[in-house]
């Protein structure tokens, strides 16, 4: 099975150009073939604030109404999404830029109200694993916005965390896959005020074990919870890094 390198980046990363840049430069260099899942929050939160809509946050996550879906669908599938394409193709990586419509590549179900009505907010139902696995092979580059749609003609934002673990594990049938997240951290740390307390491996029970004793808590529990998920159905391995780490084998493994 031939080998595929699937690298989430948070939109802090990809919204700063000479973050961006270094970004871009170590993932060309990534061997074979890969695909970047992106974010680009605080770009929309500014756009939104200029065009007098107003943002409002749940435990971390964006509430999506009619006027915030127009801004995160202009962000994330317009002006980031576009700008990574284009400063790929000046390295020679032939990308394209897609959201969950595109191919109709990513079918999301709108996340039900319960506490909390999300809005315009997508929870993956179904990827398209073998048109996205054609066109890899063919040898473009897909970089995927956080937009997924719902083909009733709604388009939906959502997880770029969610999208890239369920991207990796509808391709585990056709690649050998890694999932890496990368973040402003080096990887997951034993001590918040330490930055290089990375833990190098965590398996199940001591992520557990971890969650119990207050070590990993708060944004981390989701993202490792998505990770296991991940190696349960079928990716070979997960990392956990910062984006200047990505080509240095650094970060902490879901194994």
């Amino acid at each position: 099975m031939e080998k595929l390198t699937l690298i989430k980046v948070g939109g802090k990363i990809v919204e700063e150009e000479k973050s961006l840049n270094q970004l871009l430069v170590d993932f060309s260099n990534v061997p074979g073939y890969k695909i970047l899942v992106h974010g680009g929050g605080r770009s929309a939160t500014q756009l939104a604030a200029k065009l007098g809509v107003e943002t409002q946050m749940v435990n971390g996550r964006r509430i999506t109404d009619k006027e915030m879906l127009k801004v995160v669908t202009m962000v994330y599938g317009g002006l980031v999404n576009k700008n990574i394409v284009a400063h790929l193709q000046k390295l020679d990586i032939n990308a394209i830029g897609l959201t969950g419509a595109d191919m109709n590549l990513i079918r999301s179900v709108k996340r039900p109200v319960k506490e909390v009505d999300y809005g315009y907010v997508g929870d993956v139902a179904e990827v398209n694993a073998g048109l996205l696995s054609a066109f890899i092979q063919e040898g473009l580059v897909p970089v995927i916005a956080p937009l997924t749609h719902d083909k009733q003609g709604n388009l939906l934002n959502t997880n770029a965390d969610t999208i890239a673990g369920e991207v990796a594990k509808a391709l585990a049938a056709y690649f050998e896959v890694t999932l890496v997240y990368c973040f402003e951290k080096k990887g997951v740390l034993s001590d918040e005020n330490n930055e290089d307390s990375v833990i190098p491996e965590i398996n199940y029970s001591t992520f557990l074990r971890y969650v119990e004793r207050g070590i990993i808590k708060d944004g981390m529990i989701p993202k490792l919870e998505n990770s296991f998920q991940a190696i349960e159905a079928g990716v070979k391995e997960v990392i956990i890094t910062q984006a200047s780490g990505l080509c240095k084998g650094k970060g902490t493994r879901i194994i």
